[in-house]
């Protein structure tokens, strides 16, 4: 129940200012350290870099199904 609280005060507040902008990226096969927000050194990823340092991230991500599942059901 307070997951949900929380969710509904976050969207409340921006309720307030106007609507917010979303953007839901969808990738098959891209795993957790692989882009450079998550600590990736080797392949540069630097404008999704940049919209995780100006926006949100999320860091506890959990899958009920196969991870590719999703990408193939589009």
């Amino acid at each position: 129940m307070l997951p949900i609280l929380v969710f509904l005060s976050f969207t409340l507040s921006f309720a307030r200012d106007g609507k917010p902008n979303v953007i839901f990226i969808l990738a098959d096969d891209l795993g957790y350290k692989e882009l450079g927000c998550y600590g990736q050194t080797k392949i540069r990823t630097p404008h999704l870099d940049k919209l995780a340092e100006e926006g949100m991230r999320f860091t506890r991500n959990y899958s009920g199904n196969a991870v590719c599942a999703p990408s193939r059901c589009v």
